[in-house]
């Protein structure tokens, strides 16, 4: 019954992802009624904690992008390509990974990816070349990221830990000088290998085929995106700096657990407030500052691309985690006896431990939440843990999360794109060599560092 339950959630995501982020989530519905009304199992919590953070985050981010804000940010990297254009599929991800760093959430890759494909075709190169390892680059730096979840996660838990076992602590700033050089390196050789994929665009039989239409042509080489030209209000740039004010704030709340109120627990226990909540707040607050300071219309923004790719990665997250939740909840004792047994005999495969269950909650820090407590609990040394911190990015592997799906609709050539049979996709490889490369990289810095 367990095979056929598996067969039921694979097949919804083998058919979703045929149909976008939104079908994906649509078809899913199909596995949780099979999977409830069929099997009779306990239906899961839909993922609302990630879901809400992704609202709050887009919500800001929609809100900044209709003042003018993050167009001044894409401005500044997208100069940066422009005047190296040969570099595009080195610099690029870089790009993305920086910007993920600095927002503490890979949604904002979105703005990127025309201007990504445009910068390309001009120069000529395969868009899958830069494109592929840019979104999985930004889904990288989340634990890079001082104001991610998975990074705030993995810092609350180990200072628990910590104060109960009475060992050392390990705060932000120390995770960060392990987690940031280690998921810059998986990055960077990542793209080092892009350099050279697949078939150049004159000597690629699909892509000359596409071409020979007139229409296609024309749709391929006539959108090209750019905001180099672009003269912004003063006010676009009250956006940025409101934004990155928020940025700031968040990363100060972060380090110091007494400015933020404390309540009681389910233990009587006073525990600072969830930085989750923290983050969700910050961010509401800041698109209403930015919305009134810079007198945003807001009528207008529903129609940013951010918003509506946003409003897409919710939807596609809310049913693909909400299947997959109520198939692995049933089945989670039996998971994590093995896992648990698993992890004891050999420390380093907590790393693939957390690499599938990412891959399974789709989120790295629900994959933190969900397995850095067990990792604690059976003896794994917190600097083995901080160490394989970018195995928590597994959600790479089948092409279902929505930056990847939006980045095979913005490429126009269909140069990125989900193969034959779906694993063979464009961003497997970038992800595998990210999170590999990370994973030593980081388990080498965790020794010396920490």
């Amino acid at each position: 019954m367990v095979w056929l339950q598996l067969l039921v959630v694979l097949g919804c995501l083998i058919m979703g992802t045929r149909y976008g982020g939104l079908g994906l989530g649509l078809i899913s519905g199909f596995g949780l009624i099979i999977l409830v009304f069929g099997f009779h199992l306990k239906p899961g919590d839909p993922p609302i904690d990630v879901m809400m953070t992704i609202l709050a985050v887009i919500g800001c981010a929609s809100v900044l992008q209709q003042a003018g804000g993050l167009d001044v940010m894409m401005k500044f990297a997208e100069k940066i390509l422009r005047k190296h254009p040969n570099q595009i599929t080195v610099l690029a991800p870089l790009t993305t990974w920086f910007l993920t760093l600095l927002c503490g959430t890979g949604h904002v890759v979105y703005t990127m990816f025309p201007i990504i494909e445009d910068i390309a075709l001009k120069k000529g190169v395969r868009p899958e070349r830069p494109m592929a390892v840019s979104s999985v680059a930004a889904q990288a730096g989340i634990t890079a990221s001082p104001v991610s979840v998975a990074t705030v996660t993995l810092a609350s838990l180990l200072a628990a830990h910590a104060q109960e076992a009475g060992t050392k602590v390990y705060s932000i700033p120390q995770i960060l000088m392990v987690s940031i050089p280690a998921t810059f390196c998986g990055v960077l050789v990542a793209a080092l290998w892009s350099i050279k994929r697949g078939k150049d665009l004159d000597k690629d039989p699909d892509f000359q085929a596409r071409i020979a239409d007139p229409e296609q042509r024309d749709f391929i080489y006539s959108g090209g995106s750019t905001l180099l030209d672009t003269v912004f209000p003063k006010t676009a740039y009250w956006a940025t700096w409101i934004f990155f004010a928020t940025i700031a704030l968040v990363v100060v709340m972060g380090a110091f657990d007494g400015l933020r109120p404390s309540f009681p627990n389910a233990k009587g226990d006073l525990k600072p407030l969830s930085m989750n909540l923290v983050i969700q707040m910050l961010m509401l607050v800041a698109g209403a500052v930015i919305m009134l300071a810079c007198k945003v219309k807001t009528t207008d923004v529903p129609n940013t691309t951010v918003f509506k790719a946003g409003m897409v990665a919710i939807f596609s997250v809310f049913g693909v985690a909400w299947m997959a939740e109520t198939f692995f909840g049933a089945h989670i004792e039996g998971l994590e006896a093995n896992l648990t047994t698993m992890v004891q005999n050999h420390a380093w495969t907590y790393a693939i431990a957390l690499f599938l269950v990412s891959k399974l909650v789709n989120s790295q820090g629900a994959a933190v939440a969900a397995m850095a407590p067990i990792g604690l609990k059976i003896g794994v040394d917190p600097v083995t843990m901080i160490g394989f911190v970018s195995a928590a990015y597994g959600y790479f592997i089948l092409p279902t999360y929505p930056s990847d799906l939006a980045c095979i609709g913005f490429d126009r050539t269909g140069t990125t794109k989900i193969g034959k049979f779906v694993i063979n996709h464009s961003f497997i490889i970038p992800g595998l060599i990210i999170v590999s490369v990370g994973c030593l990289v980081g388990s080498l810095m965790a020794r010396v560092v920490l």
